[in-house]
């Protein structure tokens, strides 16, 4: 397992949570398709599953912050959109043979998940929490 759940990481509103905790579970399951060398398609499917879901996600998470007021939306919103567009390279070069995924693309990956949950998500719980959400 490449990431676990930690308390620590809750941003203090329940469906946020679920969705940050599928994420690790979708970063575990393709750190266990390389790890097991499973074939290229697999893997190719996991990470499609991976970027589908993070977009949902981010959509959802955007919407909730555009709909309460979150004064730093649109700068939340930027760097949701370059995590994705770098995911989304790392998935072009998986699909055309040129790139696998490596241990650095899940280094990467859960770093940056992480750092996110604890940097710029954690800077809406407290503005969620006092109008109300949890």
């Amino acid at each position: 397992m490449l990431i676990v759940w930690e308390p620590q990481y809750s941003v203090g509103v329940a469906e946020l949570d679920n969705q940050h905790q599928r994420l690790i579970d979708l970063i575990n399951e393709l750190h266990d398709a390389m790890k097991e060398r499973r074939a290229a398609a697999t893997v190719g499917r996991t990470l499609e599953g991976l970027v589908d879901y993070t977009k949902t996600h981010f959509a959802y998470e955007e919407a909730r912050l555009r709909e309460h007021g979150y004064p730093e939306l649109v700068t939340h919103s930027y760097v949701h959109k370059s995590f994705i567009t770098k995911v989304a390279e790392f998935q072009a070069q998986h699909k055309a043979g040129k790139q696998l995924v490596t241990v650095e693309i899940l280094d990467f990956l859960k770093q940056w998940l992480v750092e996110h949950i604890m940097g710029a998500d954690k800077k809406y719980a407290a503005f969620f929490n006092a109008k109300g959400v949890h």
